[in-house]
Parts: structure tokens; C-alpha cells; sequence
């Protein structure tokens, strides 16, 4: 074998995942980010979710992408297993567009798409025709990887190896299913590695029954990339990517125990169009198949995970969960729902202060930081709907004039615990940096951190806990301690610099120190607006 044909199939397979990207990158921007809204808000029903996650695979031209998504909804408490199941279904179908795409031979228009689509996306000032102009030039790219690996695989046809090995597969559908999960594992995309598939088939290569089991792997591989996503992940995200595996893996054993049966399906099914055809046909019809299967049985394989994935799980809930519409016309209560939607909200930005924390002085903070990323988005949503809320209250005008101080006051209260919240991701983003570029603390310095954050969470658990019972003398207790964190984050900051001059710290980690105080002050200052907006409240009520 000389190294031509192995350069222009690595090659053609860099083009073909390249065009793939840009291509899929150009679609899911011209969509915006409805995808993920449209995935989140139409799973109410497991069949939804196929059809959800068939459109939306579809359209980024990513399987395992959509996955991601589903196991970070999942995550978030945004989505049950149940509904997850019923989009990676769907998530597995959508997939098979690309092969169909591929089948059609189009690889005459690779060079005008290339050419065009770049023109488009150089020289267009408007966004809409650049995403347009990505897609097209994508699509070419994409055809040329095709056309390069299908060119390079042609000396092949007749290597004695080679063949060998084909015959091989041919004879241990089992040993083609382990090629298929190698190869998708080792390349992170089921369509690319049916491309080679299908390039070695139109060379005579492999095949269409030989072919059959690799490609049954391709989707049991494809799931690794759902598998990462829920490490680190809370119990049902690790759950959901158990049941993509398991989904995949089922139905790969009962392709393998009808594999005659449905090689003579696909080939009734595909009266034209050559070998490509037929495997693009075999990998549609093979996830369309599975999927009727188990949509009526979503249950059961929810069932089945959770039996082999015990454990009880704690899920903070997504959106608000006091706050209600109907109160409006009752403003004492609506506002009482909303000092509760507060405290709730302040206490998850509290938690992720302490994941913040945890994360910084671990080696491998992977998990923490996931999970510091949905809380987030967490805080954030309750952050637009508590402010929606309490603004729909005020423009009601039927407010006393304590009421619409109080809101007023709550209105920069949620600010606040927002910024919190931002403060904890800052931190979160100096805790990955420095695992990242392995930067070590000294021992002093870590203890000098350690005793920080904690009385950063004694703050915040007592402005937290004032604004819940609207206690001035807690509030009290907040003043008074934000000015001791003031003077020890001074001598704080000489100690380190002294620590730098001595050269017992490194300069890098100096950096990430300084800057971890400086988030920690602000926690505190966002501790004392919290106790602020108590004592303005207890005055209002006394006038």
C-alpha cells in the first residue's frame, strides 16, 4: 500500500468533516438560537420529541449536538429521561440526512459550490447571505472530501490485504459492528465515518452486506459523545446518555438477528442508485426502524436505565416556582411569592459561590464547572422572570406607596443576586484556567483563600436569610462583617505580594489570586446591598 491513497483519505476525510462543520455551522445560524428554544419547549410528548429531534439533528447536522443538548436539558430539569429518550430517537434519524445527501452524487458541483459559496460568504454585508454563503460553501467542501476519498480508494480495489480483510468482516458481522464503534469513536461523527463507508463501497471495496454491520457500530460509537457530556453531569444526565447507548445497542442486536431480512428491506427498498444509495437507505431505514420499535416501549427503556442507573436524584428546578400570574391582583401576596422566587434564586447563586470555591482549589474541577454552567442559566431565567413579574405588578398602578418601594427595592435586590451569580462564573473560569495550564497554589495561599470563601458564604447566608425574614438585625451583622472581609482582603493582597517578591509564588498564580479577591470583595458588597434593601424595607413599613 503506498501512502497516496492513506494521504487523500485522511485528507478527503479532514474535507469532508470540515465541510461538514461549516456547513452545519451556516444552518444552525441562520436559525438563530430558536433550535434550542424549539427543543426545549415541543417534547411534551415522546413522539414530539423524535419529531423535534429529527428536525433539529436535520438542521445542525449533528447527532451527537442535539444529544448534548438533550442531556444538558436533562441536567437543568428542563426535560425528563422519558422526553430525552424520544429525542435522541429522532436525534438518530436526522442523522442519516447526510448519507442521503452524499447519495445523490453530486460531487460534479463540489468546485461551483466552493467557488460560490465563498464569494457569498466574503463579500456579502448583510449576516443572512454570509450563513447562506456558509452553507453552499460547506456543502462543496464537503463533496470535494467525498470525491478525494472515493479517488484515493480507487488503487485499493485490488490489494490482496485488503480484501482479505473485507472477507473477513464479511463472514463476523460481529468484528464489522466493533469496526463500525471504533472508527465513529475515533473520528466523533457517525456521517463522516458512513461517508468512508460509502467511498470504499462505490470502489467495490465492501460490500453492501459486509457493509451492513459497520455501519449498525456507527451508531453505538456516535454515543460517546453523549457519554462525556454526562460525566460530571448530575444522575439523570448520566442516564440519559446510558439510554442512547442502550437505545443504539438494541437495536444493533436485532439488526445483526435479522441482517439477511433487512439487507433483502433495503434492497427492495432501493429499486436505483447504486451501492451509495443503498447504504444511505440502510442507515435511515435501520434508526426509522429502531425508533418505531421503541416508541411505544420509551417507558420501558426508561425503566430499564434507571434500574441499571439507581439512585435518587436532586433536581433544582428550571423557571419560577413561586411566583404566580393569578396573585398579580393581590399585590401583598404577589410580593410575598417574590421575596420566596428571591430567596430561592440567592441561595442557588449562594451554592454556586461554594461550587466556585470547590472548583478553584481542586485539580479537577470538570464536574463542578458543568454543573456551576446549568446553574447559571438557572439564575439567570428566575433573573427575567422575577424582573417581568415584579415590573407587570408596578404597571398595574395599584400599588401603596411601602409596595412600590419594596418592589422598587427587590428590583435592584434581583440585580444583585444576578451578579452573584457572575461572580461565581468568573471564579468558575479561573478555576478551569488554572487547571488547564496546571498553575498551583502555595499552601499558605490556599489557606488564606479557604478562609475567605467561607466567610463570603457566612455573609451571604446571613443577608440571604434577612431578606427571607426581613430581619434588621441580620442585615446589621452583614454591615459589620463586610467591613472585617474589607481589611482582610487588604492584608491579603501585601501577603501575596510579598509572597511574589520572595519568590515562593508564581506569577501566573498571582494573577488568578488577586483577581479571586477582588470577586470575592464584590460578593461581600453584593452581600450588603442585599442587607440594604432590608433595612429600606423595615423603614418603608415603620413610615
Amino acid at each position: 500500500m503506498t501512502i497516496t491513497p492513506i494521504a487523500g483519505i485522511i485528507g478527503g476525510l479532514g474535507l469532508f468533516l470540515y465541510g461538514m462543520v461549516q456547513m452545519g455551522n451556516g444552518l444552525q445560524k441562520a436559525a438563530g438560537d430558536k433550535l434550542r428554544g424549539i427543543l426545549k419547549a415541543l417534547t411534551s410528548k415522546t413522539w414530539m420529541g423524535v419529531l423535534v429531534g429529527a428536525l433539529v439533528t436535520a438542521i445542525i447536522q449533528s447527532s451527537a449536538a442535539t444529544t448534548v443538548m438533550s442531556v444538558s436539558f436533562v441536567n437543568a430539569g428542563l426535560m425528563t429521561l422519558t422526553q430525552a429518550i424520544g429525542v435522541i430517537m429522532g436525534a438518530n434519524i436526522g442523522t442519516t440526512m447526510t448519507a442521503q445527501l452524499i447519495a445523490f452524487r453530486l460531487s460534479d458541483f463540489a468546485l461551483p459550490a466552493i467557488g460560490l459559496g465563498a464569494i457569498i460568504f466574503l463579500f456579502s454585508k448583510r449576516r443572512v447571505y454570509k450563513y447562506f454563503g456558509q452553507i453552499i460553501l460547506g456543502f462543496g467542501i464537503l463533496f470535494l472530501g467525498m470525491m478525494v476519498m472515493t479517488e484515493a480508494m480507487k488503487p485499493l480495489s485490488t490489494n490482496p490485504s485488503l480484501l482479505r480483510l473485507v472477507a473477513i468482516l464479511a463472514n463476523r458481522p460481529l468484528l464489522g459492528v466493533l469496526a463500525g464503534i471504533v472508527m465513529t469513536v475515533v473520528i466523533q461523527s457517525s456521517s463522516a465515518t458512513i461517508g468512508v463507508l460509502m467511498a470504499a463501497a462505490s470502489q467495490g471495496l465492501i460490500t453492501f452486506e459486509a457493509a451492513l454491520p459497520i455501519l449498525f457500530g456507527d451508531n453505538i460509537g456516535t454515543c460517546v459523545t453523549a457519554i462525556l457530556a454526562g460525566i460530571g453531569a448530575n444522575l439523570s444526565a448520566k442516564r440519559t446518555a446510558l439510554a442512547h447507548v442502550l437505545f443504539n445497542v438494541f437495536g444493533t442486536i436485532l439488526g445483526l438477528a435479522l441482517l439477511p431480512l433487512f439487507s433483502k428491506f433495503v434492497i427492495w427498498l432501493t429499486p436505483f442508485g447504486g451501492v451509495s444509495r443503498l447504504l444511505a437507505n440502510a442507515h435511515t431505514s435501520f434508526n426509522i426502524l429502531n425508533t418505531l420499535v421503541w416508541l411505544p416501549m420509551a417507558g420501558l427503556l426508561a425503566r430499564v436505565v434507571v434500574a441499571l442507573y439507581p439512585g435518587e436524584e436532586v433536581i433544582i428546578e428550571h423557571g419560577p416556582k413561586y411566583i404566580d400570574k393569578r396573585m398579580l391582583r393581590t399585590p401583598s401576596a404577589a410580593i410575598q411569592l417574590s421575596v420566596k422566587e428571591l430567596v430561592r434564586m440567592a441561595r442557588i447563586a449562594q451554592e454556586m459561590v461554594n461550587d466556585s470555591s470547590r472548583a478553584l482549589l481542586s485539580d479537577s474541577p470538570e464536574s463542578l464547572v458543568k454543573t456551576l454552567h446549568g446553574h447559571e442559566e438557572i439564575v439567570d431565567d428566575l433573573q427575567n422572570e422575577i424582573i417581568l413579574y415584579l415590573s407587570t405588578l408596578m404597571a398595574q398602578g395599584s400599588l401603596t406607596q411601602r409596595q412600590s418601594t419594596q418592589v422598587a427595592a427587590m428590583l435592584h435586590v434581583v440585580n444583585d443576586i444576578e451578579r452573584v451569580g457572575d461572580h461565581a462564573m468568573n471564579i468558575c473560569n479561573f478555576a478551569s484556567y488554572r487547571a488547564d495550564e496546571r498553575i498551583e497554589f502555595s499552601d499558605e495561599a490556599k489557606r488564606e483563600l479557604l478562609d475567605l470563601f467561607q466567610r463570603v458564604d457566612a455573609i451571604m447566608s446571613d443577608a440571604v436569610n434577612a431578606l427571607e425574614t426581613n430581619d434588621p438585625a441580620l442585615a446589621q451583622d452583614v454591615w459589620e462583617k463586610e467591613k472585617v472581609i474589607d481589611d482582610i482582603e487588604a492584608g491579603l493582597r501585601d501577603n501575596h505580594f510579598k509572597r511574589l517578591n520572595e519568590g515562593t509564588c508564581m506569577p501566573a498564580s498571582a494573577v488568578i489570586y488577586i483577581e479571586v479577591l477582588d470577586n470575592l470583595e464584590r460578593l461581600a458588597d453584593h452581600a450588603v446591598n442585599l442587607a440594604d434593601a432590608v433595612v429600606e424595607n423595615t423603614v418603608s413599613q415603620k413610615e
